[in-house]
């Protein structure tokens, strides 16, 4: 069976590698408790990139939703790091098993939908390729706390998941994704052709602004319960979420420009967020 202690290292350069917000923000948690997140946070990422860059995407997510299953019986392979790491995290925490099958799901939904008619609609996959994570990790960020918790994870997940969407644009289009919602988008009279063409447009904005609006609303109700989370928690959760909404600050600076351009939130403006909590 693979090192305890290794299988946690690999775990964590996967976060390094990917998350650079999430990883400076949680790596201010405890020692156990920041290797459970990597645990986590390897899991969700796992099963991203089976959606987005395999070559079966969709035998393999069955594969791997199979392999899950297996997992809870106790069944795993020993020698992936992964497997290792989320079976001791599985051992000292309570987790909810229905997350993780929700996070699957949401999943499975990239691999049939690709255009969203409303906003509820649109929360719906965001609660489960995002709020699940919020749900995963409450375990480990608040033992004992996870029922008066959990409806601002919730939101927290919808407001991650949005600005995500909102800076996201013109990769999801390379990938023949929209995720702006129909009804939206003919409020603001703005057409997919138009979008397609990468214009700025007062159109464009409007709908962004819109669902720009929709992320703040379950940021600040995300907030509402942050004093809830024990100390050592409160810090990096509330970091993490600041550092989010920053980027929703940054895309504005940068004139909406996200047909061409990934935008990030720069080390100096995170190192300010973070020097604040």
């Amino acid at each position: 069976m693979m090192d305890l202690k290794d299988a946690y290292t690999s775990c964590e350069k996967v976060i390094a590698m990917h998350s650079k917000s999430f990883y400076k923000a949680f790596s201010l948690l405890p020692k156990e408790k920041r290797k459970a997140v990597w645990a986590v946070y390897t899991f969700c990422r796992t099963v991203d990139d089976i959606v987005d860059e395999g070559l079966n995407s969709k035998e393999e997510l069955e594969q791997f939703k199979h392999d899950f299953n297996e997992f809870i019986e106790g069944v795993y392979d020993s020698e992936n790091p992964m497997w290792v790491a989320l079976a001791h995290v599985f051992e000292n925490y309570e987790m909810d098993v229905e997350a993780f099958l929700g996070l699957i799901t949401g999943q499975e939904m990239d691999l049939t939908i690709n255009r969203y008619r409303t906003m509820e609609e649109l929360l719906n996959y965001s609660y489960h390729v995002a709020s699940t994570v919020g749900l995963m990790l409450l375990p480990i960020l608040a033992p004992g706390k996870t029922a008066v918790l959990k409806e601002g994870a919730i939101s927290l997940g919808y407001a991650m998941q949005i600005t995500n969407i909102l800076r996201d644009i013109g990769e999801d289009l390379e990938m023949g994704r929209i995720y702006l919602p129909e009804e939206i988008m003919h409020k603001y009279e703005l057409d997919e052709d138009e979008l397609r063409s990468g214009i700025v447009s007062p159109q464009f904005i409007a709908v962004w602004e819109c669902l720009a609006d929709e992320a703040e609303f379950h940021y600040k109700k995300a907030f509402e319960t942050i004093q809830d989370y024990p100390l050592s928690s409160r810090v990096p959760v509330k970091g993490a979420a600041l550092v989010y909404r920053e980027i929703l600050s940054t895309i504005r600076l940068k004139e909406y420009n996200v047909f061409s351009e990934k935008h990030y939130v720069p080390d100096k403006s995170k190192q300010a967020i973070l020097a604040c909590l």
